[in-house]
């Protein structure tokens, strides 16, 4: 799948950072090195123009072309599709990070929609107040794990990444399961299949998105490395919480009264109770878009 594309950029990167990765003497400029941390900018930087000039004059036009041709309902199927493919991948990480609850969302969902949503073309258990769709991977099980996440490096045609998501995706290789049922079966024509449809799909999800940021962005290549390490971080985050925002809500989360329970009459002399925000709660997972540039990085 496009993780054994990724697999092989990845190694290059991890192999470049760890010649090349140095900081500057300077107390000054080692600090501001150190805050954005992107000890390798100039080649990433120029690694960036070319991923952008690939992008803009061969991914963008198929992906308009994609949009323009397919009509929405058969798009969402083929999203939905890739996605569903890819649970057991996010169960498996699920369960390295710790998190048996959302692996089981993973797996029931997998199951559930390949069953009864016509081969997980429709997501028939989000539409039926179920767990919603998360997203996880090797690099965030890392994270977990304690380990940091390393320079910020561009990866060659497929984007920004860093070192430990970068050897996240090394390992990705060797991880997918729906990928290696496929390749043990002589099917490996699908994995191909699937690399090329998962690409376009992605960055068709991201057009307008990454437009906007071309249009707006004084600096897009830091705009978009800022917006990368903070997609990922909330990624670390919602996965530290469990995957929480990402399970369906109980009864009395929602303020559904269980069948057979007794409603209190409202009292006047009680002031309403504010609702306490938590700030440092993960972004839901069904709500948080990814960055522009997203495409080359997140699973599906």
């Amino acid at each position: 799948m496009r993780r054994r594309l990724l697999s092989v950029a990845a190694a290059m990167a991890v192999s470049m950072v760890s010649a090349c990765a140095t900081l500057p003497e300077d107390p000054e400029e080692r600090a501001e090195a150190e805050a954005v941390n992107d000890p390798m900018e100039p080649t990433n930087r120029a690694i960036y123009d070319v991923n952008a000039f690939l992008d803009t004059n061969v991914a963008e036009p198929v992906a308009e072309t994609y949009r323009d041709v397919m009509p929405d309902w058969l798009r969402q199927a083929i999203h939905n599709l890739l996605a569903n493919m890819q649970e057991p991948y996010t169960a498996g990480n699920d369960l390295l990070q710790g998190n048996p609850a959302a692996a089981a969302d993973a797996l029931g969902r997998f199951f559930i929609n390949s069953t009864f949503g016509l081969l997980g073309t429709q997501d028939v258990v989000a539409e039926s107040g179920g767990a919603k769709r998360h997203s996880t991977d090797l690099g965030i099980t890392f994270a977990t794990w304690g380990i940091d996440e390393g320079p910020y490096v561009m990866l060659p045609f497929l984007g920004p990444s860093n070192l430990r998501d970068g050897a996240g995706r090394v390992a990705d290789y060797f991880a997918d399961p729906m990928g290696r049922v496929f390749a043990a079966q002589g099917l490996g024509v699908i994995n191909d299949v699937n690399t090329g449809v998962d690409i376009v799909d992605t960055r068709t999800e991201h057009l307008d998105t990454l437009k906007e940021i071309r249009r707006t962005s004084i600096d897009e290549y830091a705009a978009i490395r800022s917006l990368y390490r903070q997609f990922r971080a909330a990624a670390v985050k919602a996965s530290l919480n469990g995957q929480k925002d990402a399970r369906a809500a109980l009864p009395s989360q929602t303020g559904a009264t269980p069948v057979g329970a007794s409603v209190p009459a409202p009292s006047s002399a009680a002031p309403a109770k504010a609702a306490e925000g938590e700030g440092g709660a993960a972004p839901k997972a069904d709500t948080l878009k990814p960055s522009a540039v997203e495409f080359v990085e997140q699973p599906k």
